[in-house]
């Protein structure tokens, strides 16, 4: 992570823009987007289960779109020398599926949109290679995050936030977000433990 500069080469930014322009657009052809492309618990099966991954681009009104826009601006600010296509294309499917999945599994909700929980595991997966790299404010950022969904869980009843996006704000996604990201993470520090990240950053 570098405060002072920004991964502005179009490999760092192809990527996350594409995903922003996929929920700008699937903003603008509502209410049709969440009929077809939306996450729905009850109702999954397998000729959906493109919605495991077109459920996340999705939102339920403007503030909620520009509050995950702007998260994701903030993460890449952070992380994006980390966001070269190819790798943060697996990342993103792999922490789209999982969060999804867990939803399914585990929540009892009519419908699910939003970026937020897969932008939870970004910033975990994140922080994981700034400590790959040997800096420490990747724990910090581990910390930072471990402290907002403990209070997400037990704490905060997020009836604000709710009012303002205009739906439940899905905390447990955050959660299984946060919980995939730290596995990926691992994953790759373990797969690799010798081999420091190398960045170039203009």
């Amino acid at each position: 992570m570098n405060m002072f500069t920004f991964p502005t080469l179009i490999r760092y930014w192809i990527l996350p823009f594409f995903i922003i322009l996929c929920s700008l657009l699937g903003f603008l052809l509502e209410p049709h987007s969440s009929v077809w492309f939306a996450l729905k618990p009850p109702s999954f099966a397998l000729e959906t289960s493109f919605t495991l991954l077109t459920g996340h681009l999705l939102h339920t009104n403007s503030w909620h779109l520009l509050l995950n826009i702007l998260g994701f601006g903030l993460l890449w600010a952070l992380h994006g020398e980390y966001y070269y296509p190819r790798q943060f294309a697996v990342v993103w499917l792999l922490l789209s599926v999982a969060t999804s999945i867990c939803i399914l599994a585990f929540d009892n909700v009519a419908q699910y949109v939003g970026l937020s929980g897969v932008l939870h595991g970004v910033f975990v997966w994140g922080a994981c290679l700034d400590i790959k790299r040997g800096e420490s404010t990747g724990w910090l950022l581990l910390l930072g995050v471990g402290i907002k969904i403990v209070y997400e869980q037990w704490f905060d009843d997020a009836a604000s936030m709710a009012a303002l996006i205009d739906a439940a704000v899905a905390v447990n996604a955050h959660l299984y977000g946060a919980i995939a990201g730290l596995i990926i993470g691992v994953m790759q520090i373990a797969l690799a433990p010798s081999k420091a990240t190398q960045v170039s950053r203009h």
